[in-house]
Order: C-alpha cells, then structure tokens, then sequence
C-alpha cells in the first residue's frame, strides 16, 4: 500500500504562503517602477503631430499651433477625446480621428467642412455643409456668388437646404438660379431667385410644396408665353392657391392665373 503524504508542517506552510506574498509584491512594485518611469521618461513627451486628411482651409502647422497647447500629458496619459475636441474647435474641422502613434506621436485624420450654402441673415457668417450642419467660418475664405443663402429657425439647416436641393434642378428648367430659400418661423417657404423675382411656395409637408413648386414650374413658361413674356419676366408667384398659382410679369398690369 502506498503512503500517504504527510501534510506540512504549519511553520513550512506559513513559509511558502509568506514567500508567494512577498513574490507578488515585489511583482507589484516593479510594475509600479515600470509605470512610473513610463509616465515620466522623455523619451515618450509629445513630440509631434501627425496631420492628414482635409487641409484645404488650415495648414498642418497651424493646426499644430493651435492644439499643441491645448494637450496635457504623454503618449501613455493624453486624453484623445480632450485632442479630438480640440481639432474641432478649429475653424472648418467638421470631424478629427485621433490616434497614438508609438512612442510619442499623435496621429490625426481631419475632415473638413464643404460648404454648400450660406446660412442666417446677410450679416452672418455662418455656412452650411453638405451634411446640413451649420457651422462658423470666414465666408470671405469661399466663393460666394454661386452660393444661396438659406434662412430658417435654428436647427432646420437640413430641412432647408433639402428644400434647396429639391427646388434647384426644377427652376434649372426655366434658366432660373436660386438666390435664397426661406422658412419662416411658421411654416412658409418662400424662394428669392436671381432674376429678382419672389416665389411664396406656402405651407405643408415637403411633398406637398414640392408638388406645388413642380406644377409651378412645368407650366409657367406656357403661362409668360401668353403675354409674350419668358420665365425671367416673373416678378412674383404666389402658389399658396389650392386650384393654381398667381403671378406678375415685368411690363404686365395683368396678374394671371394657372390652374391645374
């Protein structure tokens, strides 16, 4: 028969138990060590900035110039989420993926805002994305002549530039440009075009004041024709009317009326 092992003895156990303590420990305060040298070596300081991406509006160094300051911290302690936020705070960044780049870069992917109209009263400087996000910049730094101006309560930037976007290829087909679209703070719409004519398209569901619009501009070549006039003659059209629209031409005492 085999023998069984005797247990050990107390003292040797507390031994054992002792030296497995004093092991981890010892472990614990080489991690320590580790990490303190890590947080403080200067090998791993911030030493550059690592920008890609949209730069069409800011340099990469002026980007640099601009953050820089604002970072606190090494490569293992620097809040990416507080850099993040500092990208975007520079004018026309719309969005910064930032990201660690062993040992002590920073590396940063930018998107920049692409403006697609102006937004608010004319003497705001705020421009539109091709997202629908508004955003604060120098408009001086665009070219303006080919830009509407949208106008509309705060946060319907998206609303109003779609309205846009819908509109434009529809008055394309009557050689008219758009200058502005606004929506009131009740609802209505109203389109200003660069023949200097006004169109108030009214109230409703954008379907229903594209439909209006759509039927406005299918048939008002057709309506000018009858008094000799073309599309450009329009000096204003009201298309709130449920059974048609009403206009004035330039050089016509006559308000003419087109139904459906």
């Amino acid at each position: 028969m085999k023998k069984q092992a005797l247990p050990l003895p107390v003292d040797v156990r507390l031994m054992h138990i002792t030296a497995t303590v004093l092991f981890m420990a010892c472990g614990a305060m080489l991690a320590a060590a580790l990490g303190w040298w890590l947080l403080r070596h200067p090998v791993f300081a911030i030493g550059g900035i690592v920008v890609q991406g949209d730069v069409a509006h800011n340099s990469a160094a002026t980007l640099r110039a601009n953050v820089a300051p604002r970072l606190a911290g090494n490569f293992f302690t620097v809040d990416l989420q507080q850099a993040r936020e500092a990208f975007e705070a520079v004018p026309w960044v719309r969005q910064a993926v930032v990201r660690r780049q062993f040992p002590n870069r920073l590396r940063v992917e930018l998107q920049e805002h692409q403006p697609e109209a102006l937004w608010g009263a004319d003497s705001e400087s705020r421009l539109v994305n091709t997202f629908g996000e508004v955003f604060e910049a120098n408009p001086g730094d665009v070219e303006q002549d080919d830009m509407p101006r949208l106008v509309g309560p705060d946060g319907a930037a998206a609303q109003v530039l779609a309205m846009y976007r819908g509109l434009k290829p529809q008055l394309a087909k009557l050689d008219l440009g758009i200058e502005q679209v606004v929506l009131s703070g009740r609802g209505g719409w109203s389109v200003h075009l660069d023949s200097g004519a006004t169109v108030e398209l009214g109230r409703g569901t954008p379907d229903e004041v594209m439909a209006r619009s759509e039927r406005f501009a299918r048939t008002l070549t057709q309506v000018t024709a009858k008094y000799g006039r073309r599309p450009e003659a329009l000096v204003t059209a009201d298309l709130r009317h449920t059974d048609g629209y009403a206009v004035k031409l330039r050089g016509v005492t006559t308000t003419g009326t087109q139904g459906n």
